[in-house]
């Protein structure tokens, strides 16, 4: 399939100076500081062998103006008082004060200071419409092939059609085994209105999918997945798409008898082949897999959607299960890695990914200059681990799944129409709300002006009045000209091939980030405007 391309001369007038970089430059010679100047391309800097920013788990977001006044860092950091929650970091002073090593007082996300007005002027609405409509999912798995690829081969037939390629459960309906689940989009960065749609897809073991017999098993496998969501929720019951329990052999809603029903009480063990494996609070099954697509924003008509085009495709799997002592232990010593201002490190597993030190791989795709998906270079995959490894909010390393919206109708590709604003557990206001009160903007930055005239008064406080009783898809996603516009924002990063750099889709630099951070003349934030925080969501009764 021919992939829709920009105009000639807009590839060129963006792509011209970092192929000119890369063609004059001695880059095993260059500082840090020349590096961020120039910006060679992610590939170049991977071909010379160069790692352009030790502190790359280190997201942008992380360098906002805090102003003694504002604070998005609740999201991410968190101080645990649950002794059986398997995260250990502590990390809840990040709220107050910025503190990173002598490396990370640097902003290395140097794209968040370029201007892009001009790039973005030169695509027009055709062209980027026809781009991000395009299938570049389908053919990666050849193209992986190809160059003998020992790592994950992405194996779903369809994804790029969203939801078309699952059926109302959520099950793949290649039979991959791949689950979508209908979840809330983590505040601030995958809501579309800051440039990203997305979806996450589950699969469990293989004894996970079949029966005592190991005949795989549709039954066996929504019950088991419904066990995991009680795990995760503290739940005693959970509803569930409805199952035959002749087929699964154990009376799961414990009315005394088998039948069809549509709700499972939480038990010591999974079931089917999978029986003897334990229920464990908060944690996956040693070999549990996700798939996440981000993408492009969809315009149809006035509606946001999900369109084909990926910009990355990222995998996870559990490769070894942890307990509670070996977590504590690893998280104490990544506490003291940080207290000492060690630099980050990564396993490097070659085509497999990189190894995050806590039970889990990962490996990621992301777009070449000309839109086909290629894998990441190691630096651009150590981006990744700072949201999924050692950040205090995560839940065994994940945030989507904690999130599901509950029961039977959170199973489901993803549908912002289909949520209100829930609460986090412990909290009373909507999430969303919360969030715009806490951060004094739509995003971290409090650069997204389309949020600020929707949801903000003239005096800078939230208009409580508009957002009550909105639908998600209401509160987060852009009007079609703003996704229009942060799509053609972020195919010039593609062209350009300068994801180390920064991956948001900025089009002027924001006003509320520090290029550089000054220990001692920062402002921090007071102790009063500190927030506990569980991903976890109120759903209300199930």
């Amino acid at each position: 399939m021919r992939l829709a391309t920009l105009s000639v001369t807009t590839l060129a007038c963006l792509g011209a100076a970092a192929a000119a970089i890369a063609a004059t430059l001695d880059l095993e010679g260059m500082t840090t500081e020349e590096i961020m100047t120039v910006r060679p391309s992610s590939t170049d800097l991977a071909r010379a062998g160069r790692i352009y920013n030790p502190e790359a788990p280190v997201p942008p977001q992380c360098y906002t103006r805090i102003e003694e006044k504002y604070n998005p860092c609740y999201v991410c950091h968190q101080n645990n008082d649950d002794p059986k929650r398997p995260n250990f970091i502590q990390d809840g002073s990040l709220q107050q004060a910025y503190e990173f090593s002598e490396a990370g007082l640097t902003n290395h996300h140097v794209n968040l200071f370029v201007d892009r007005s001009e790039a973005v002027a030169a695509i027009s609405d055709k062209e980027i419409l026809a781009y991000i409509g395009e299938d570049n999912y389908s053919p990666l798995s050849a193209r992986l092939k190809t160059r003998n690829w020992t790592g994950f081969v992405p194996d779903l037939a369809d994804y790029a059609e969203g939801a078309k390629a699952f059926d109302e459960r959520g099950h793949a309906r290649d039979g991959s085994g791949w689950v979508a689940f209908n979840y809330k989009p983590q505040p601030s960065t995958f809501w579309p209105t800051n440039g990203s749609t997305d979806d996450v897809l589950i699969r469990l073991p293989e004894a996970f999918r079949s029966d005592a017999d190991g005949k795989p098993s549709r039954d066996i496998y929504t019950a088991n997945l419904a066990l995991l969501e009680i795990a995760f929720q503290d739940l005693q019951s959970v509803t569930l798409p409805e199952v035959d329990e002749n087929r699964i052999g154990v009376d799961i809603d414990g009315n005394g008898t088998l039948g069809r029903t549509g709700k499972i009480l939480r038990r010591d063990s999974y079931l089917g082949a999978a029986n003897s494996e334990p229920l464990t609070r908060m944690t996956y099954p040693q070999g549990t897999e996700f798939m996440h697509s981000v993408r492009y924003v969809g315009v149809d008509g006035d509606q946001i959607v999900v369109p084909k085009r990926m910009k990355e495709l990222r995998y996870m799997v559990k490769t070894r299960k942890l307990t509670l002592a070996e977590l504590r232990s690893r998280y104490g010593n990544e506490l003291q890695e940080k207290i000492d201002e060690n630099l980050p490190r990564y396993i490097d597993l070659g085509d497999r990914g990189t190894d995050t030190g806590f039970g889990w791989t990962m490996a990621g795709f992301i777009e070449d200059a000309d839109g086909h998906l290629r894998p990441q270079t190691n630096e651009e995959q150590f981006f990744c681990r700072g949201c999924h490894a050692t950040v205090g909010a995560n839940i065994d390393q994940t945030w989507a799944f904690p999130r599901k919206k509950r029961g039977a109708d959170g199973w489901g590709y993803i549908d912002y129409r289909a949520m209100a604003d829930a609460p986090n557990k412990g909290e009373e206001a909507g999430e969303i709300l919360t969030y715009l009160k806490r951060v004094g903007g739509g995003d971290e930055f409090r650069s997204n002006t389309e949020m600020l005239e929707r949801w903000f008064s003239e005096d800078g406080t939230v208009n409580e009045e508009a957002v009550a009783g909105k639908s998600v898809y209401d509160l987060i996603t852009p009007s079609p000209e703003r996704a229009l516009m942060l799509d053609k924002a972020y195919r010039t990063i593609v062209a350009e091939q300068t994801f180390v750099y920064g991956r948001d889709a900025t089009v002027v630099p924001p006003n509320n980030v520090h290029a550089h951070i000054d220990e001692a003349t920062a402002p921090t934030l007071p102790r009063e405007l500190r927030f506990p925080h569980d991903i976890r969501l109120d759903w209300g009764a199930d």
